[in-house]
């Protein structure tokens, strides 16, 4: 069993990913930190986690700790885990991995050379039904994919939220955008060379809606656009002269049967049911795997990176009112 430490007492850690390591087969939650130890009491004790420390450092301290969950700010998240890998910890890292592509180059160079795993918390994509949605496209059903929409937005309601913090690396990309970009660069199978973006910025300095544009070569193009003003949406779209293929809940399913929907026309539409599952335990559980055989993650921080450097380019594109912006070789 993998032994997880929990680096803070974010709700992402309470609702979903602690919950999913300890219904995993190959993991147990034994510690969690805070930078308040009465905090971090209050957080272990309805989840049964046996031990609590007051600070980061302290939970990197203990040696009955095989891997870190690392739930920090964006902007914390580079630090934190160069701090954990340098404690010979393996390091599951909450999206996205870092401020910056070469923040991403530096933590993944960190983590071989001590030679422990990395990898970036992108959950979605180890849902049954990205696996099955990819095999669609790449079987030629849809005909010559040529035209792809992401869509994830959501409506903040409070406005001292971390998601509007400049300094926290906050944003509607940084947040819930950098799921579209995912989607789109793993749908396409390769980088976009260019970029376009308008955004919505909120008096905070952070981006509260932004539209996008990916341009891959071969004709190929990918839409998204994100927000923390908007109804909820999570939706996946790749267009081919043959046939749509959509899903409705892209990336946070839910535990319940999801759905993949192919449409010929209006009316000719197929859907394939996909069974219920918690794509978060399977993630921790590929993640748990790769420790104990050595085996590399299936993202690496790499592939972070990759991802990085198009959202960087993206936000070159939105401050400089959509100006095509090239994106650096990955």
């Amino acid at each position: 069993m993998l032994r997880w430490g929990i680096l803070s007492t974010a709700n992402i850690a309470r609702a979903a990913v602690i919950p999913a390591i300890q219904a995993s087969t190959n993991g147990e939650v034994v510690a969690v930190a805070s930078r308040d130890r009465d905090r971090a009491d209050a957080f272990a004790r309805p989840l049964a986690i046996p031990r609590a420390y007051g600070s980061y450092a302290a939970l990197l301290d203990d040696p009955q700790i095989d891997a870190i969950y690392i739930a920090l700010p964006n902007s914390l998240h580079h630090a934190w885990t160069l701090n954990a890998v340098a404690a010979g910890k393996h390091v599951l890292c909450e999206k996205p991995l870092a401020m910056s592509a070469a923040q991403c180059l530096e933590m993944a160079a960190a983590a071989e050379a001590a030679g422990v795993t990395l990898m970036e918390a992108f959950m979605y994509r180890f849902h049954p039904q990205i696996t099955t949605a990819q095999e669609i496209v790449s079987s030629g059903a849809l005909g010559d994919v040529q035209h792809m929409h992401a869509a994830f937005t959501f409506r903040l309601t409070n406005p001292a939220n971390i998601r509007l913090q400049a300094e926290l690396g906050g944003g509607a990309l940084m947040d819930v955008g950098c799921y579209c970009v995912n989607a789109l660069r793993t749908f396409a199978g390769r980088e976009p060379v260019e970029v376009q973006a308008h955004a919505v910025w909120h008096a905070n300095g952070v981006d509260e809606r932004m539209a996008g544009l990916l341009r891959f070569d071969g004709g190929l193009t990918g839409q998204f656009d994100c927000a923390l003003t908007l109804a909820r949406r999570e939706t996946l779209l790749a267009a081919g002269t043959e046939a749509t293929l959509e899903l409705p809940r892209a990336y946070l399913p839910g535990a319940g049967d999801t759905i993949v929907q192919v449409r010929k026309s209006y009316s000719e539409v197929s859907e394939q049911v996909i069974a219920g599952v918690d794509e978060y335990r399977l993630m921790v559980e590929h993640f748990a795997d790769c420790v104990r055989t050595g085996q590399p993650p299936r993202y690496d921080a790499r592939e972070a990176a990759c991802n990085m450097a198009v959202i960087e380019a993206l936000y070159r594109s939105a401050r400089a009112q959509g100006q095509p912006v090239a994106v650096p070789a990955c």
